[in-house]
């Protein structure tokens, strides 16, 4: 009880000569199992890859990476030759038909005002 009271008052504790040595110890054990674990993943990741690999296989599917390049490539094979970007399809109905004779905002506001009004605008 009295080596206690004396390291609560501000005296000097006790070291252990063997302090460091059992620190880097226990250092290396946690980076030893932290390699352990690393590992384990890794296999497991190659085991969960084997089996997504044979489904692909199984039913034709491409990996998502291959997917994109090859929507890249062809993005770029319609692309070539020309100086713009590609036109994405605009559905009908929304203001892509040049055959009609396209009014201002201007003439439509005009059409929902007085008459009166109307006259006044057009001056």
């Amino acid at each position: 009880a009295t080596k206690d009271m004396g390291k609560m008052l501000g005296g000097e504790e006790e070291k252990d000569p063997d302090a460091q040595k059992k620190e880097e110890e226990r250092q290396e054990a946690l980076r030893q199992q932290e390699d352990e674990r690393k590992a384990k993943h890794a296999r497991m990741e190659a085991e969960r890859e084997k089996v997504r690999q044979a489904i692909r296989d199984k039913y034709g599917l491409k990996k998502k990476e291959e997917k994109e390049a090859e929507e890249k490539a062809a993005m770029e094979q319609a692309c070539e030759g020309s100086l713009t970007r590609p036109k994405k399809a605009i559905p009908a109905g929304c203001g892509a038909d040049d055959d009609e004779d396209e009014e201002s905002i201007l003439d439509t506001v005009l059409k929902f005002l007085p008459g009166p009004l109307q006259d006044m605008f057009k001056k």
